[in-house]
């Protein structure tokens, strides 16, 4: 799909991989109307980006459905119909085991990654399918094809999202609507912090045990972008990614006991 006059909503465009995204379909020509739930994080990236009218910003949490339902319009207003929608905005929880994880801190995760997602897909679903041409990317995660301990139910809600999204693809196969499913690794963004996250890996590249597994977010967006110019259906980011997405899949007994020993290291 060409991005240049086109029309992309991303959610959590405000900061981390969002913000990253938003700049690269910029670069590349489209409109981007971003969304996020911080008014401060995205009059920053007004001020910062200063590219007119061809942004558009809307503060809206992904988990307020009605205001999702609104946003269709919204952007059609501001910018003209939808031809793509990234789903980017999530969140994860504290390096807690499933134990001692509140029900509160679980249910919150699965409304933020899980049904934000369903909400925004089911919003534009409509004008998607009504386009030439479309794309549908939802950012998952490298937690949501092996179980990383301590993060046990954000790791559910990023399975819910692929599998989820690898539904609506099976359901729009010889269409004009591409749909594809994203799979990062470790990204250097501040989630934790985004997220109120007080125990785990910090999101500090420099002096992060975990630092040479991390991807940059440029990194990142550049392969989520990639994802719609390029209609790849299925993509991971890191090597990270590439290698456990590899042996989840022909060894998972091994890939469970990588990820157990990775995160004991990185949470020392």
């Amino acid at each position: 799909m060409d991005i240049v006059g086109a029309t992309v909503v991303v959610t959590g465009g405000a900061d981390g991989i969002g913000r990253r995204v938003v700049e690269a379909l910029l670069e590349g020509g489209a409109r981007v109307a971003a969304v996020d739930r911080g008014a401060d994080g995205l009059a920053r990236l007004e001020t910062d980006l200063g590219v007119g009218d061809r942004l558009s910003t809307h503060v809206v949490d992904v988990t307020d459905r009605a205001a999702v339902l609104a946003l269709p319009e919204q952007v059609a207003d501001a910018l003209g119909p939808a031809d793509a929608l990234v789903n980017v905005a999530g969140v994860v929880h504290d390096f807690t085991p499933v134990a001692d994880l509140s029900f509160e801190a679980m249910e919150r995760v699965m409304d933020v990654n899980y049904w934000g997602t369903v909400n925004t897909t089911k919003a534009f679903l409509p004008v998607l399918e009504s386009r030439p041409a479309a794309a549908l990317v939802n950012v998952a995660s490298l937690g949501g094809l092996v179980p990383f301990p301590g993060q046990t139910a954000y790791g559910a809600s990023k399975a819910a999202v692929r599998l989820f999204t690898e539904g609506v693809r099976a359901e729009h196969q010889g269409t004009g609507l591409h749909v594809a499913v994203v799979l990062p690794g470790g990204t250097a963004t501040d989630i934790t912090t985004n997220s109120g996250v007080t125990s785990g890996p910090t999101a500090d590249a420099a002096d992060s045990r975990a630092a040479r597994y991390l991807t940059s977010p440029e990194a990142a967006a550049a392969k989520i972008v990639g994802a719609i110019t390029h209609e790849r259906p299925r993509v991971t980011i890191g090597k990270d990614a590439a290698l456990v997405d590899l042996l989840g899949r022909v060894a998972p007994a091994t890939a469970v006991g990588l990820v157990a020993r990775l995160m004991r290291s990185m949470l020392k």
